[in-house]
């Protein structure tokens, strides 16, 4: 994943897409320093869940990832991500014809037109869901994981300065 974020960054900052500040330029990453053991348990202890594998593991590689443009969601350092009805809870108002939003942790997009949300599993037989949700882009976009989540941003952005 590590590889992955770092392509994004390069690119977006080459491409220029977005406004990046200084150090994001100087250091050719939209990133931060890694999430310590202590804020990943602090945050679990908080929410009340054990968090998936693949967010900890981004986390410990960068704790809070800047939007790579306009269309995506800037991801949250850990220590403020919580359940999207403690955040906004007029979208899961708005969006009662999704029940999952009930459940859902906001990861990225606080204060942004878009969401990225993680769904926990319901049972033990169900996995996480990783959805991608924007008012301008309807409904929800489902991904497997988030190195699914991130190869997409990067296909775009490849795609985007290709034509």
């Amino acid at each position: 994943m590590e590889k992955l974020l770092t392509t994004i960054s390069e690119k977006a900052i080459k491409n220029e897409d977005f406004n990046f500040t200084s150090e994001q330029i100087e250091n050719n990453w939209l990133g931060t320093i890694p999430a310590t053991e202590k804020q990943i348990s602090n945050t679990e202890n908080r929410l009340g869940i054990k968090l998936p594998k693949d967010y900890i593991e981004f986390i410990k590689i960068t704790n809070g990832f800047s939007a790579p443009n306009d269309i995506e969601p800037s991801f949250e350092n850990i220590s403020n991500i919580d359940f999207l009805k403690n955040i906004e809870p007029f979208t899961i108002e708005a969006y009662s014809y999704l029940p999952e939003l009930k459940n859902a942790i906001l990861i990225a997009g606080i204060e942004e037109e878009q969401y990225f949300l993680l769904i926990p599993p319901e049972s033990e037989n169900e996995e996480w869901k990783y959805w991608k949700f924007a008012n301008w882009y309807p409904g929800e976009h489902p991904f497997g994981n988030l190195n699914e989540y991130f190869k997409d941003v990067l296909e775009f952005i490849v795609k985007e300065h290709e034509s």
